[in-house]
């Protein structure tokens, strides 16, 4: 292993490409620009407002009809013309890209650095009932959890004996294989009271083509504002140089974005953290994680839910915080280096809602007072004064369809989050 390196030394020179054009995919773009002035090439099918016309990014659309081949052959061609010049890192940051970036590996890994997970791996940690599995053997905390096999429809009456009582929360295992699905009432997490909806759902998924596993468990009780978000980096060394959390105010409630933080203060939680590091040297893990845990009002227990082999669409939380999330990839890749560990513990106020619709659902005293007190600090990932002047109006609008989102799916907090 190399020694530790001064951690303001400038790295030699490197390109970026990124795969998705969400807001996750924006704020890592923003910050290698911030930390190595680098522009980033981003190659999706069509580009959303929160890549689009930014001069921090050089978009490569393929179009609605491209198929993962034509994303293949597009990164193929990039790597190709690249070649012989600086090292090109290459990160994804959505479940189907980190499925995608898996599948090929061995056909991407002569013209890119990136920290692509063997497809065994990522297959153990991205099933979330592998996950809850794989962190009771490790002694981390996850709510009771029960499997069932949409495939097999013998299983079905699985939900007629649960070891827990109803409402529930019901998602797909397989996150990258339900993403593909399009049917009506579709959405990301679905709580049901009864066995009838949740043998309901199981028909409906299997009827449109979903042959992968369900995740049925018991509804942690408390709302959005009891859920935390950890995120780490996990090297070639096997060192976690990366770690930082956040304590959420409101997620997101529109049906297919149902459980994304859109709003959260940086917290530490040092006893998760161990936990989730715990879990990475467990899989021998290599990159970005994101985990997703909630507080159980009845003990105070911190339960895991589930663990993203990405970055995650928030990243922007940790780098505001001080701790730029594109050293730990370039130092570990571009330079080979170990970085000293880096456990973040400056508090931020993150949001992509206006400070006014943000109050709202800050109902915990203790919470709304830190609100306040960060207010002036506020950061939202796509507010970069280093980039195009022109991407003020959409900043703006994202900030009024929150707006209107919240008016249609969430009015007004309860209890429950739901």
């Amino acid at each position: 292993m190399s020694a530790m390196p001064d951690p303001a030394a400038d790295a030699p020179p490197f390109s970026v490409v990124l795969l998705d054009a969400n807001i996750g995919t924006y704020a890592l773009a923003r910050a290698f620009h911030e930390r190595y002035g680098v522009t980033s090439t981003v190659v999706t099918r069509v580009g959303t407002g929160a890549v689009s016309g930014s001069s921090i990014i050089d978009l490569v659309e393929l179009g609605l009809q491209s198929t993962r081949q034509d994303v293949l052959e597009t990164l193929l061609r990039i790597g190709r013309e690249r070649q012989g010049g600086p090292p090109t890192l290459l990160l994804g940051n959505s479940d189907f890209t980190a499925a995608f970036l898996s599948t090929n590996r061995e056909a991407l890994a002569p013209y890119y650095l990136s920290p692509i997970l063997p497809l065994d791996t990522l297959g153990r940690i991205s099933d979330k009932g592998h996950f809850a599995e794989l962190s009771e053997s490790l002694g981390i905390a996850t709510p009771a959890t029960v499997v069932v096999d949409v495939a097999a429809e013998g299983e079905d009456d699985a939900v007629t004996r649960l070891p827990f009582s109803y409402p529930v929360v019901v998602k797909a295992a397989s996150t990258a294989a339900y993403e593909e699905l399009s049917f009506p009432g579709k959405r990301k997490v679905y709580v049901l009271s009864t066995p009838d909806e949740v043998a309901e759902l199981v028909r409906t998924l299997r009827g449109v083509g979903y042959r992968n596993r369900l995740v049925v468990q018991e509804l942690v009780g408390g709302d959005d504002q009891h859920m935390r978000s950890i995120t780490a980096y996990r090297d070639q060394f096997g060192t976690v140089t990366l770690l930082a959390s956040a304590r959420v105010i409101v997620e997101e409630h529109a049906p297919l974005t149902l459980g994304n933080p859109a709003a959260m203060v940086t917290t530490a939680y040092e006893d998760a953290w161990e936990q989730a590091e715990r879990f990475l040297h467990a899989v021998d893990y290599h990159g970005f994680a994101n985990f997703d845990l909630k507080q159980d009002p009845a003990d105070g227990t911190l339960k895991f839910l589930e663990v993203n082999p990405r970055i995650g669409r928030n990243n922007y939380y940790v780098t505001a915080a001080g701790a730029n999330v594109s050293q730990f990839v370039v130092a570990d890749l571009v330079q080979g280096l170990a970085l000293e560990p880096q456990r973040v513990r400056e508090q931020v106020l993150y949001s992509v809602i206006p400070y006014p619709l943000l109050t709202r659902y800050a109902t915990d005293p203790e919470l709304r007072s830190q609100v306040r007190s960060l207010r002036r600090g506020m950061v939202h990932p796509l507010s970069y004064r280093g980039d195009s002047w022109r991407r003020k109006g959409y900043l703006w609008t994202s900030k009024a369809n929150h707006v209107r989102k919240f008016a249609r799916y969430y009015p007004r907090p309860t209890g429950t989050g739901f």
